[in-house]
Protein backbone atom coordinates (compact mmCIF):
# COMPACT_ATOMS: atom_id res chain seq x y z
CA UNK A 1 0.00 0.00 0.00
CA UNK A 2 1.45 3.39 -0.98
CA UNK A 3 1.81 6.35 1.36
CA UNK A 4 -0.75 8.23 -0.73
CA UNK A 5 -3.22 5.47 -0.04
CA UNK A 6 -2.67 5.91 3.68
CA UNK A 7 -3.39 9.63 3.51
CA UNK A 8 -6.66 9.10 1.68
CA UNK A 9 -8.20 7.43 4.71
CA UNK A 10 -11.33 9.16 5.92
CA UNK A 11 -10.62 11.05 9.18
CA UNK A 12 -12.32 9.60 12.22
CA UNK A 13 -14.55 12.07 14.00
CA UNK A 14 -14.68 11.98 17.81
CA UNK A 15 -18.43 11.50 17.60
CA UNK A 16 -17.89 8.30 15.61
CA UNK A 17 -15.64 6.73 18.21
CA UNK A 18 -16.43 5.12 21.54
CA UNK A 19 -20.05 6.15 22.12
CA UNK A 20 -20.43 6.96 25.79
CA UNK A 21 -23.26 4.57 26.41
CA UNK A 22 -21.38 1.64 24.87
CA UNK A 23 -17.58 2.25 25.06
CA UNK A 24 -15.97 3.67 27.05
CA UNK A 25 13.10 16.80 35.95
CA UNK A 26 14.07 13.01 35.69
CA UNK A 27 16.38 13.66 38.64
CA UNK A 28 13.58 15.25 40.59
CA UNK A 29 11.52 12.17 39.96
CA UNK A 30 14.23 9.80 41.17
CA UNK A 31 14.85 11.85 44.29
CA UNK A 32 11.17 12.08 45.07
CA UNK A 33 10.75 8.31 44.88
CA UNK A 34 14.04 7.42 46.61
CA UNK A 35 15.56 5.81 43.53
CA UNK A 36 19.22 6.63 42.90
CA UNK A 37 19.98 4.43 39.88
CA UNK A 38 19.14 5.27 36.30
CA UNK A 39 19.13 2.96 33.30
CA UNK A 40 20.10 3.65 29.74
CA UNK A 41 17.84 5.23 27.17
CA UNK A 42 16.34 2.47 25.02
CA UNK A 43 16.96 3.85 21.54
CA UNK A 44 19.58 6.21 20.18
CA UNK A 45 17.21 9.14 19.95
CA UNK A 46 19.54 12.07 19.42
CA UNK A 47 17.80 15.48 19.61
CA UNK A 48 16.79 16.72 16.20
CA UNK A 49 17.45 20.29 15.13
CA UNK A 50 14.17 20.08 13.28
CA UNK A 51 12.17 19.22 16.41
CA UNK A 52 9.52 21.60 17.57
CA UNK A 53 10.79 24.07 20.15
CA UNK A 54 7.55 23.61 22.05
CA UNK A 55 7.99 19.86 22.30
CA UNK A 56 9.38 20.01 25.84
CA UNK A 57 8.29 22.52 28.49
CA UNK A 58 11.22 24.51 29.83
CA UNK A 59 10.78 23.29 33.40
CA UNK A 60 10.92 19.59 32.46
CA UNK A 61 13.96 17.61 31.40
CA UNK A 62 14.20 14.70 28.97
CA UNK A 63 17.26 13.28 27.21
CA UNK A 64 15.89 13.87 23.71
CA UNK A 65 13.27 15.97 21.97
CA UNK A 66 12.31 13.33 19.40
CA UNK A 67 11.73 9.62 19.13
CA UNK A 68 14.11 7.42 17.12
CA UNK A 69 12.22 8.26 13.92
CA UNK A 70 12.76 11.99 14.42
CA UNK A 71 9.20 12.79 15.47
CA UNK A 72 8.98 15.43 18.24
CA UNK A 73 7.66 14.38 21.61
CA UNK A 74 4.30 15.77 22.61
CA UNK A 75 4.13 18.48 25.24
CA UNK A 76 3.51 17.66 28.87
CA UNK A 77 0.25 19.58 28.64
CA UNK A 78 -0.96 17.49 25.69
CA UNK A 79 0.00 14.20 27.28
CA UNK A 80 -1.63 14.98 30.62
CA UNK A 81 -4.81 16.62 29.35
CA UNK A 82 -6.00 14.24 26.62
CA UNK A 83 -6.60 10.86 28.18
CA UNK A 84 -8.77 7.79 27.79
CA UNK A 85 -9.57 6.62 31.31
CA UNK A 86 -13.14 5.39 31.59
CA UNK A 87 -12.80 4.69 35.29
CA UNK A 88 -13.12 8.46 35.66
CA UNK A 89 -15.03 9.63 32.57
CA UNK A 90 -15.41 9.10 28.84
CA UNK A 91 -14.54 12.79 28.28
CA UNK A 92 -10.82 12.82 27.44
CA UNK A 93 -10.35 16.44 28.50
CA UNK A 94 -12.05 15.98 31.87
CA UNK A 95 -10.04 13.01 33.09
CA UNK A 96 -7.30 15.22 34.55
CA UNK A 97 -9.87 17.27 36.45
CA UNK A 98 -11.61 14.27 37.98
CA UNK A 99 -8.39 12.37 38.71
CA UNK A 100 -6.37 15.16 40.33
CA UNK A 101 -7.03 13.95 43.90
CA UNK A 102 -6.68 10.22 43.17
CA UNK A 103 -4.76 8.63 46.04
CA UNK A 104 -1.72 6.64 44.88
CA UNK A 105 -0.01 6.05 48.23
CA UNK A 106 0.24 3.61 49.85
CA UNK A 107 0.14 1.23 46.87
CA UNK A 108 0.82 -2.48 46.52
CA UNK A 109 1.06 -4.82 43.55
CA UNK A 110 0.50 -8.53 43.99
CA UNK A 111 2.42 -10.79 41.57
CA UNK A 112 1.25 -14.39 41.81
CA UNK A 113 -0.05 -17.46 39.97
CA UNK A 114 2.25 -19.86 38.15
CA UNK A 115 5.45 -18.64 39.79
CA UNK A 116 7.97 -20.04 42.25
CA UNK A 117 8.10 -16.93 44.40
CA UNK A 118 4.78 -15.07 44.59
CA UNK A 119 5.22 -11.67 46.20
CA UNK A 120 3.41 -8.46 47.01
CA UNK A 121 5.50 -5.38 46.26
CA UNK A 122 5.05 -1.91 47.67
CA UNK A 123 5.56 0.80 45.09
CA UNK A 124 8.64 2.01 46.97
CA UNK A 125 10.06 -1.52 46.78
CA UNK A 126 9.69 -1.58 43.01
CA UNK A 127 11.28 1.82 42.55
CA UNK A 128 14.26 0.94 44.71
CA UNK A 129 14.80 -2.48 43.18
CA UNK A 130 14.36 -1.61 39.51
CA UNK A 131 16.31 1.45 38.26
CA UNK A 132 14.22 3.87 36.26
CA UNK A 133 14.86 4.14 32.53
CA UNK A 134 13.66 6.77 30.11
CA UNK A 135 11.83 5.34 27.11
CA UNK A 136 10.48 7.61 24.39
CA UNK A 137 7.65 5.64 22.81
CA UNK A 138 4.90 6.28 20.31
CA UNK A 139 1.40 5.69 21.66
CA UNK A 140 -1.21 4.70 19.07
CA UNK A 141 -4.82 4.65 20.24
CA UNK A 142 -7.29 2.29 18.60
CA UNK A 143 -9.35 5.43 17.94
CA UNK A 144 -6.72 6.50 15.34
CA UNK A 145 -4.96 9.26 17.28
CA UNK A 146 -1.39 9.12 18.55
CA UNK A 147 1.28 10.79 20.68
CA UNK A 148 5.03 10.53 21.37
CA UNK A 149 5.61 10.19 25.12
CA UNK A 150 8.82 10.24 27.21
CA UNK A 151 7.99 7.57 29.78
CA UNK A 152 10.05 6.54 32.79
CA UNK A 153 9.91 3.05 34.24
CA UNK A 154 11.42 -0.43 34.17
CA UNK A 155 11.02 -3.53 31.97
CA UNK A 156 8.18 -5.80 33.00
CA UNK A 157 10.56 -8.71 32.37
CA UNK A 158 12.68 -7.62 35.34
CA UNK A 159 9.69 -7.86 37.66
CA UNK A 160 8.57 -11.22 36.31
CA UNK A 161 12.05 -12.70 36.66
CA UNK A 162 11.94 -11.71 40.32
CA UNK A 163 9.03 -14.09 40.95
CA UNK A 164 10.42 -16.89 38.75
CA UNK A 165 7.66 -17.91 36.32
CA UNK A 166 6.98 -21.62 35.94
CA UNK A 167 7.36 -23.26 32.54
CA UNK A 168 3.58 -23.70 32.47
CA UNK A 169 2.97 -19.93 32.54
CA UNK A 170 1.80 -18.92 29.06
CA UNK A 171 0.01 -15.63 29.72
CA UNK A 172 0.15 -12.66 32.09
CA UNK A 173 -3.10 -11.15 33.38
CA UNK A 174 -3.22 -7.60 34.74
CA UNK A 175 -5.89 -6.04 36.94
CA UNK A 176 -6.51 -2.40 37.86
CA UNK A 177 -7.69 -1.03 41.19
CA UNK A 178 -11.39 -1.16 41.92
CA UNK A 179 -12.38 1.94 43.88
CA UNK A 180 -15.59 3.62 42.79
CA UNK A 181 -15.29 6.13 45.65
CA UNK A 182 -12.35 7.67 43.80
CA UNK A 183 -13.25 6.62 40.26
CA UNK A 184 -16.79 7.72 39.44
CA UNK A 185 -16.79 5.93 36.10
CA UNK A 186 -16.69 2.59 37.89
CA UNK A 187 -20.24 3.22 39.04
CA UNK A 188 -21.38 2.55 35.46
CA UNK A 189 -22.58 -1.03 35.53
CA UNK A 190 -22.22 -1.51 31.78
CA UNK A 191 -18.46 -2.04 32.13
CA UNK A 192 -17.16 -5.25 33.74
CA UNK A 193 -14.94 -3.54 36.29
CA UNK A 194 -12.19 -3.79 37.37
CA UNK A 195 -10.25 -3.21 34.17
CA UNK A 196 -8.37 -6.33 33.09
CA UNK A 197 -5.82 -6.91 30.34
CA UNK A 198 -3.39 -9.60 29.25
CA UNK A 199 -0.28 -10.47 27.27
CA UNK A 200 1.39 -13.68 26.21
CA UNK A 201 4.43 -14.52 28.31
CA UNK A 202 6.63 -13.80 25.26
CA UNK A 203 5.10 -10.34 24.86
CA UNK A 204 5.47 -9.64 28.56
CA UNK A 205 9.15 -10.63 28.54
CA UNK A 206 9.99 -8.48 25.47
CA UNK A 207 12.34 -5.63 26.37
CA UNK A 208 9.98 -3.00 24.95
CA UNK A 209 7.26 -3.88 27.46
CA UNK A 210 7.47 -1.27 30.20
CA UNK A 211 6.05 -0.77 33.67
CA UNK A 212 5.75 3.01 33.64
CA UNK A 213 6.14 4.98 36.85
CA UNK A 214 6.63 8.46 35.40
CA UNK A 215 6.79 10.68 32.35
CA UNK A 216 8.76 13.79 31.42
CA UNK A 217 11.04 13.11 34.39
CA UNK A 218 8.18 13.49 36.86
CA UNK A 219 6.09 10.99 38.76
CA UNK A 220 3.24 9.57 36.69
CA UNK A 221 0.15 11.80 36.97
CA UNK A 222 -3.12 10.12 38.04
CA UNK A 223 -4.76 10.78 34.67
CA UNK A 224 -1.95 8.85 32.95
CA UNK A 225 -2.31 5.76 35.12
CA UNK A 226 -0.42 6.52 38.34
CA UNK A 227 1.26 5.07 40.12
CA UNK A 228 1.97 2.09 37.85
CA UNK A 229 0.80 1.37 34.33
CA UNK A 230 1.72 -0.99 31.55
CA UNK A 231 3.10 0.41 28.28
CA UNK A 232 3.17 -1.89 25.23
CA UNK A 233 4.10 0.48 22.38
CA UNK A 234 3.43 -1.85 19.44
CA UNK A 235 -0.17 -2.47 20.52
CA UNK A 236 -3.21 -0.21 20.59
CA UNK A 237 -3.38 1.92 23.71
CA UNK A 238 -6.21 0.07 25.43
CA UNK A 239 -3.76 -2.78 26.12
CA UNK A 240 -1.67 -0.47 28.34
CA UNK A 241 -3.66 -0.96 31.54
CA UNK A 242 -3.44 1.72 34.26
CA UNK A 243 -3.31 1.75 38.08
CA UNK A 244 -2.20 -1.89 38.31
CA UNK A 245 -2.70 -3.79 41.57
CA UNK A 246 -2.52 -7.42 40.41
CA UNK A 247 -0.31 -9.34 37.99
CA UNK A 248 -1.12 -13.04 37.60
CA UNK A 249 0.74 -15.63 35.54
CA UNK A 250 -1.62 -18.22 34.08
CA UNK A 251 -1.78 -21.00 31.48
CA UNK A 252 -4.83 -19.79 29.54
CA UNK A 253 -5.73 -16.68 27.52
CA UNK A 254 -7.32 -14.25 29.99
CA UNK A 255 -10.50 -12.30 29.48
CA UNK A 256 -10.01 -8.57 28.98
CA UNK A 257 -12.44 -5.73 29.55
CA UNK A 258 -12.80 -4.65 25.93
CA UNK A 259 -12.84 -8.11 24.41
CA UNK A 260 -15.58 -8.99 26.89
CA UNK A 261 -17.70 -6.00 25.89
CA UNK A 262 -17.14 -6.16 22.13
CA UNK A 263 -15.09 -9.18 21.01
CA UNK A 264 -15.82 -8.42 17.34
CA UNK A 265 -14.10 -5.02 17.71
CA UNK A 266 -11.39 -5.49 20.35
CA UNK A 267 -9.28 -8.63 20.25
CA UNK A 268 -6.67 -10.05 22.57
CA UNK A 269 -3.58 -9.28 20.46
CA UNK A 270 -4.58 -5.78 19.26
CA UNK A 271 -1.29 -5.15 17.45
CA UNK A 272 -1.14 -1.87 15.56
CA UNK A 273 -1.85 -2.91 11.98
CA UNK A 274 -2.64 -0.35 9.26
CA UNK A 275 -3.81 -3.10 6.92
CA UNK A 276 -6.68 -4.22 9.12
CA UNK A 277 -9.46 -1.68 9.71
CA UNK A 278 -11.51 -1.46 12.85
CA UNK A 279 -15.11 -2.38 11.99
CA UNK A 280 -16.08 1.29 12.31
CA UNK A 281 -13.06 3.15 10.91
CA UNK A 282 -9.80 2.76 9.00
CA UNK A 283 -6.52 2.15 10.84
CA UNK A 284 -4.38 3.11 7.82
CA UNK A 285 -3.66 6.62 9.10
CA UNK A 286 -3.71 8.50 12.38
CA UNK A 287 -4.02 11.98 13.83
CA UNK A 288 -0.95 12.96 15.86
CA UNK A 289 -2.12 15.14 18.74
CA UNK A 290 -0.78 18.67 18.23
CA UNK A 291 -0.51 18.30 14.45
CA UNK A 292 -2.87 19.14 11.63
CA UNK A 293 -3.71 16.57 9.00
CA UNK A 294 -2.98 12.86 9.21
CA UNK A 295 0.05 10.62 8.91
CA UNK A 296 0.39 6.97 7.84
CA UNK A 297 0.21 4.38 10.59
CA UNK A 298 3.24 2.08 10.79
CA UNK A 299 3.04 -1.69 11.15
CA UNK A 300 3.48 -2.57 14.82
CA UNK A 301 3.54 1.21 15.37
CA UNK A 302 7.08 1.26 13.96
CA UNK A 303 8.47 -1.45 16.26
CA UNK A 304 8.33 -4.37 13.82
CA UNK A 305 12.06 -5.08 14.04
CA UNK A 306 11.74 -5.74 17.76
CA UNK A 307 8.46 -7.65 17.88
CA UNK A 308 7.45 -9.13 14.52
CA UNK A 309 9.14 -12.42 15.40
CA UNK A 310 6.61 -12.92 18.18
CA UNK A 311 3.89 -13.43 15.59
CA UNK A 312 5.61 -15.56 12.94
CA UNK A 313 2.94 -18.24 13.37
CA UNK A 314 -0.01 -15.81 13.51
CA UNK A 315 -1.88 -14.27 10.60
CA UNK A 316 -1.10 -10.55 10.87
CA UNK A 317 -4.48 -9.74 9.37
CA UNK A 318 -6.15 -11.37 12.36
CA UNK A 319 -6.66 -8.16 14.35
CA UNK A 320 -9.38 -9.70 16.43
Amino acid sequence: MSHSAFYKSVPVKPSEITPEHIYLNRRQFLKAMGVIGAGAFLASCAPSEQASESAAPLDLKVSATTDELGDPINTYEEITNYNNYYEFTTDKRQVAVLAKDFKTSPWQVEVYGLVNKPKTFGLEDLLRKFPAEERIYRLRCVEAWSMVIPWMGFPLAALLKEVEPLSTAKYVRFESIMDSSQMPGQKQRFYPWPYQEGLTIEEAMNDLTLMATGLYGKMLPPQNGAPLRLVVPWKYGFKSIKAIVKIELIDYEPNTLWSTIAPHEYGFYANVNPQVPHPRWSQASERRIGESGRRPTLMFNGYAEQVAHLYKDINLKDFY
